[in-house]
Formats: C-alpha cells, structure tokens, sequence
C-alpha cells in the first residue's frame, strides 16, 4: 500500500498510539481478518438486522486493513512477512465476504442464482488481487497495478459496502462486481502475459507469483 491515501491519512494519528505498546501490525492484519469473515458471516442469514451488523463489521475490517500499514510505518515495523500476511489476509477476506453476499440474497428476487454471482465475485477478486501482485511482482517498482486518483486507492471502495448494504444494495453490488470484476481479472492476467513476454527467461505462467 501507498500509505498517501486519505484513508491512510485517517489512520495514522488513530494508530500513533499504538506503537511501542507490543501491539504489532499482524495483530492488525489478524483482526482485519477476522473482523472480515465476522462480516461475511453476518450477512449469510440475509436477514436486515445482521447485514447491519455486518456493515458496520466491514467497516471496521476496512479500517484495520489501512491501520497495519500505518502503524508498520510509524513504528518501523514493516517487514516482508508482514506484507505477505496482510496480501493473505486480502486473499481470504474478500473474496469470501463476496460469496456471502451472494449467499445473503438467496431469498431475493435472484434466488439461488444469486449464490452463483457470489462464487463467480469471489473468484473474480481473487484472481483480480492475485495477478494484480504477480503484475506488481515483475514490474519490481513500488507502484500499484491499478493506481487511484485524487487521494483514493482503488481499495477504498472497500469503505462503500458498509453504507451499501445498511441500503440494502447489496444485489447490485454483487451482481457488479461478478461481471466487472471478471472483466478486470482477465484484463489483469493479459497485462501479466504481456509483461512476461517481454521478460525473455522469466517464468511466463501468469498463475504463479515468484
């Protein structure tokens, strides 16, 4: 992460704190993560009152996600390990609070093929987050594959499905994110491809990240 987002921004003076306190960042990346699931798990029943619950569970995993960062940098903390945890974490959080969204709105007017748009937003993400990296990985430069504007990362619209599901417009959300993110996955791994063949002896799978 960039850690010049606004969101970043709002971090920092909230983990200052922290540093020194023998709190570290993977005790943040570890209740991002299970934060997150809790998130996913409360939208499962589909119920009103548990996707409340579950926006403001989201919101909070949200904010850990930018919190391990800030407080790795405030407190010299940052280290290959840790980076790696946090991008499993991501790996695992999200992809998966998608999926229960699809499982949430099963009762919907989308019936059980909601639970299909779920998988298929799953996995999307995944593959999306995955070769984004592998993408970031060869480049060898700190930037992102996929940059913000304006002071926003890509990854601050982790912060809208909280407001989105207390709307309850979570169908269209998943409905969304399993056609576009389809979309910007197989675009990922073409950028990959391309990458990889310009690399003459570098290995030219665009599943793997070395």
């Amino acid at each position: 992460m960039s850690g010049h987002s606004w969101t970043h921004r709002l971090a920092r003076p909230l983990v200052r704190p922290l540093v020194r306190t023998g709190i570290t960042p993977d005790h943040i990346t570890t209740a991002r993560l299970v934060t997150g699931l809790a998130a996913a798990g409360a939208l499962l029943p589909g119920d009103p009152a548990w996707t409340w619950r579950a926006g403001w569970l989201w919101l909070l995993s949200a904010f850990l996600d930018r919190a391990d960062g800030e407080l790795a940098r405030l407190g010299n903390m940052a280290s290959a390990a840790g980076e790696a945890w946090d991008y499993r974490a991501d790996l695992i959080v999200n992809p998966i609070f998608f999926f229960a969204i699809g499982v949430g709105l099963r009762h919907s007017v989308l019936g059980n093929s909601a639970i299909l748009f779920g998988a298929v937003a799953g996995a999307s993400i995944f593959l999306c987050e995955h070769w984004s990296k592998a993408l970031e990985l060869r480049r060898g430069t700190p930037a992102k594959a996929y940059s913000g504007a304006f002071g926003f990362d890509l990854d601050d619209l982790l912060y809208l499905f909280a407001p989105l599901a207390w709307l309850g417009w979570l169908m269209p959300i998943v409905v969304g994110a399993a056609i576009g993110g389809t979309l910007v996955a197989l675009l990922t791994a073409w950028r990959l491809h391309r990458l990889s063949a310009q690399q003459p002896g570098a290995n030219r799978g665009i599943g793997g990240i070395v």
